[in-house]
């Protein structure tokens, strides 16, 4: 029977393919090839943003967390992120709608030049390629757990190879229009696959089973632990979920051209904002529903330990009950889901990756204004391109073990300060010119490389003292303050671009005068 469970499959990944590819149309231009003429409806966007942020990552790593005692501290940390958003909607968004643009850093274009806008961009690529390829690592586990079911043991290079495949002929041939419709396809399949799982569970464990979970601390929402080496190494703090997950929104929404890039094919500013912030409802809705899955499992398995139940890590929790817990042809439509998740995400960044490298690398380099037709060819040519390397660092990726959701949100920190600080170092210092930001923007990616690979904070766990990284939540804010205090000092030592500029002008209209005096007589 578990042969319908692959049919089921099979069909959705050729369906999803299809009816992205219907949806999307025929691209003429690269605007419409990244941002669909600006002409997409702002729900619709709305949906995209939440599953390409949502990946895999979320769909299996946050039901594990909650098994695992995280509780929903998930759900708090979304509440921190709804008020990132917020500050994203009200703050930044206006500068990219105003300014036309197709990428989010152009605006630092029009502010520092070129040179701090391909500074960005190539950050922007390079981080993306390391983050999603965590993501597409993440997807081929429940896959390699279903073809295990068959006896086929594929391993997982094989499995990113097949995916990435399916996820970039749509991805290639469809722009963001086939990007953002299968993304909210895929996001009410996954969604809806967690609420089939609630009811199935729900059953099963009975009010008992709630009543056990709630005593054992797997609902709690707010961490109320204030202790100062607890805040700055827990995820789930109070003050890191809600004050660290907002600055952290700010940057992943507000700075990452992945996010930046759905809201600009809104078709007006309100629009924008509207799928802003009605993504952080969204998101903070679906860490409910994983969280409660998670502390479903927890009651459904007694309690007993990933290692106990035979899997290899917490991530293995939530695809092994799908696969053993689930009536067949559901657990394949779930499957279908996490298998959604992963296609989202992956064709998102490799749309987004092509946008940047098309608008803000590689168009600076002509003289003189490329044709649309060529730019729409290189736009495709960079799909694949980003395609093949993305499958590559996947591959690299397939030796890990642990919780990938929060590697994911690690190697982000890496750069996500530099590159919200470079915006806010252009909205809050005047006086700050392109070599201040650009020294700023290195200066913080060599800080944060040293604190995220070197800095560890010692935390007392069941009387025993262990080195702790700090929490990826607080990664965001340091790399902001970082920028702002070396850009700011920096920019007291040369005058500002308007008092430069004022006096530019003064000097070259002072001998126009003399000469207009003198030169009469």
């Amino acid at each position: 029977m578990r042969q319908l469970d692959l049919v089921v499959v099979v069909v959705y990944l050729v369906a999803i393919a299809v009816i992205g590819l219907r949806l999307a149309g025929r691209q003429k231009t690269s605007k419409d090839y990244f941002v669909g003429e600006s002409h997409v409806p702002w729900w619709t966007v709305s949906f995209s943003v939440v599953a390409t942020e949502t990946s895999v990552l979320t769909v299996i790593s946050v039901p594990g967390g909650a098994y695992s005692g995280q509780a929903f501290g998930n759900v708090e940390l979304a509440l921190g992120y709804v008020i990132g958003r917020v500050v994203v909607a009200i703050v930044l968004i206006p500068l990219y709608k105003r300014g036309g643009f197709v990428s989010a850093y152009q605006y630092l274009r029009d502010r520092f030049g070129l040179k701090m806008q391909g500074l960005a961009s190539v950050t922007f690529v390079f981080t993306r390629l390391l983050a999603e390829g965590v993501r597409l690592f993440a997807s081929a586990l429940p896959i390699k757990l279903l073809l295990d079911e068959f006896g086929l043991h594929v391993g997982y290079r094989v499995i990113i190879v097949v995916i990435t495949l399916i996820t970039v002929v749509y991805t290639y041939l469809g722009g963001i229009k086939a990007v953002i419709w299968t993304d909210a396809i895929q996001m009410g399949l996954y969604l809806g696959g967690a609420i089939l799982a609630i009811a199935v569970l729900s059953s099963h464990v009975g009010g008992a089973g709630f009543a056990d979970a709630l005593h054992s601390g797997r609902f709690q929402l707010f961490d109320t632990d204030f202790g100062l080496a607890h805040i700055l190494t827990s995820p789930f703090a109070l003050p890191t979920a809600i004050v660290g997950g907002a600055i952290f929104a700010m940057a992943s929404h507000g700075s990452d051209q992945l996010i930046v890039q759905r809201i600009l094919a809104t078709r007006t500013l309100r629009d924008g904002q509207k799928a802003m912030i009605a993504s952080g409802v969204f998101v903070t809705v679906q860490f409910a529903a994983f969280s409660l899955v998670g502390a479903l499992l927890w009651s459904y398995n007694r309690g007993r330990s990933f290692k106990e139940l035979g899997l290899a890590s917490s991530d293995n929790l939530y695809p092994d009950f799908i696969l053993h817990g689930l009536p067949v042809v559901v657990s394949g439509l779930i499957v279908a889901g996490i298998l959604g998740a992963a296609m989202g995400s992956l064709s998102s960044a490799l749309n987004s990756m092509s946008n940047s490298t098309v608008a803000d690398i590689i168009h600076s380099f002509f003289r003189s204004a490329p044709t649309e037709e060529f730019l729409l060819r290189l736009a495709r040519v960079m799909t694949l391109v980003w395609a093949v390397l993305m499958a590559v660092f996947a591959c690299a990726f397939s030796t890990s073990t642990g919780n990938v959701y929060l590697t994911g949100l690690t190697i982000a920190g890496y750069t996500y300060g530099a590159l919200l600080g470079a915006f806010l170092l252009g909205r809050l210092v005047r006086r700050a010119n392109e070599a201040d930001s650009i020294v700023a923007f290195v200066v913080t990616v060599a800080v944060m490389t040293y604190i995220v690979r070197e800095v560890k904070i010692d935390v007392t766990v069941a009387g025993a003292t262990v080195p702790t990284a700090i929490a990826a939540q607080w990664l965001v804010p340091i790399g902001v303050v970082v920028t702002l205090v070396v850009g700011g000092l920096m920019s007291l030592f040369h005058r500002g671009p308007e008092t430069a500029g004022a006096a530019q002008s003064a000097g070259k209209s002072g001998p126009d005068r003399a000469a207009v005096a003198v030169g009469p007589e």
